[in-house]
């Protein structure tokens, strides 16, 4: 695979949109973007049905694209989860690969996006690592309000540092995603902590799953790879985000800037006709 990862988000995308996406639909879609040559494919969840109803078929989806036979070695397939439970659904799930937790530095939003304070998020955390082990499937963790909180809870560079540094030590997960759900975080911070995180040499890879406004985005994607982040994540049209960020332009980096970017400062082999295809196929499904 190449040492640029490109992490396609429909999940991300389709999780929050008002209007229900069918199964077939997210077959189809899904279809057509594993065919693009991403390095991981984040295409849907193992959590409560009432809480991301949009994701509630997720197993339907694995096993149709399965019995199909379009999973690869060439692109791998990431499911997020959060809990024990939807850890053991997961690795039992055709496809999946890597299986990915939202582990926030602020208490109040890990007790609103999970149901749980920061140390029993961890004590999961802990358990999900065995249960994906046991899998053989590879654990990603994402450090959600990276950058930042809208509650008041405590945030630093350093925080965030050291989180990564406590992340890599304990659970030594394949990667480790700095998430700035808000889209607060300037490029300068973005630059000096990837390069601090680089310099660091953590086993886990490093991350960017970045929210910005469509104006915002390209500065803070060439900040991150100024400070030596190689992985990025992205969602089709810029679609998702947080709706915690109270700015409806605060969305998932697109990957249009992303694969624009990526092309023109490193090596970034993309199937040109699944690319276009699924283009112009988000379109019509996110209009």
């Amino acid at each position: 695979m190449s040492a640029v990862q490109l992490v396609e988000c429909p999940r991300d995308a389709i999780q929050g949109w008002a209007h229900p996406v069918s199964t077939k639909e997210k077959i189809a879609y899904y279809k057509g973007l594993l065919d693009v040559g991403f390095h991981t494919l984040d295409l849907g969840s193992f959590v409560s049905h009432k809480a991301v109803p949009q994701m509630k078929d997720t197993r339907k989806v694995l096993q149709s694209l399965d019995d199909e036979g379009v999973f690869s070695s060439a692109t791998n397939v990431l499911v997020i989860v959060a809990n024990e439970r939807g850890a053991k659904d997961a690795v039992a799930a055709p496809g999946v690969t890597h299986v990915g937790f939202p582990m926030s530095i602020s208490e109040t939003f890990q007790l609103r996006n999970t149901g749980a304070d920061l140390n029993r998020a961890w004590e999961r955390l802990l358990n999900i690592r065995e249960i994906v082990e046991q899998g053989n499937r590879q654990l990603v963790v994402y450090l959600s309000m990276g950058f930042g909180n809208p509650y008041g809870d405590d945030w630093s560079p350093t925080l965030l540092m050291d989180w990564a540094a406590k992340t890599d030590e304990a659970l030594r997960p394949e990667v480790i995603a700095l998430s700035d759900t808000i889209g607060h975080a300037e490029p300068d911070l973005l630059r000096s902590v990837f390069t601090e995180l680089t310099a660091a040499e953590l086993s886990a890879t490093l991350g960017a799953h970045l929210h910005a406004t469509p104006w915002a985005a390209e500065a803070k994607i060439q900040a991150s790879w100024e400070g030596g982040c190689r992985r990025f994540d992205g969602a089709l049209g810029g679609i998702g985000g947080c709706p915690m960020a109270q700015d409806e332009l605060v969305g998932n980096l697109p990957t249009e800037t992303l694969v624009s970017f990526l092309q023109a400062h490193s090596h970034l082999p993309l199937d040109e006709r699944a690319w276009n295809q699924s283009q112009a196929f988000a379109v019509d499904l996110f209009g």
